[in-house]
C-alpha cells in the first residue's frame, strides 16, 4: 500500500488521482472515476469530487492508496 500525503483537512478524489501521480490531468481522473474504475474503502466511486480523509483507501488498477493527511 502505498501513502499519499496532502496538508488539507480533505481533498477530492481526483486530487488524491493526481497526487498519487497515477494521473497525468485532472481530466483524466474524472473520466477514470466515472467509468467505474476507481474505488474508495472498498466500493466504487463514481464521484469525482467525493472528499477523503486521513486514512481512506484508494484502489485503482489493484493498487491501494493510503491518503494521509500531513499537519502543516
Amino acid at each position: 500500500m502505498e501513502k499519499v500525503y496532502f496538508h488539507t483537512e480533505f481533498v477530492k478524489l481526483q486530487q488524491l488521482m493526481k497526487l498519487a501521480d497515477v494521473v497525468g490531468q485532472g481530466s483524466d481522473a474524472k473520466m477514470l472515476i466515472q467509468d467505474g474504475c476507481v474505488k474508495l474503502n472498498g466500493q466504487v466511486c463514481t464521484m469525482r469530487g467525493k472528499k477523503v480523509y486521513d486514512g481512506d483507501i484508494m484502489e485503482f488498477e489493484g493498487t491501494q492508496y493510503l491518503a494521509c493527511r500531513r499537519d502543516a
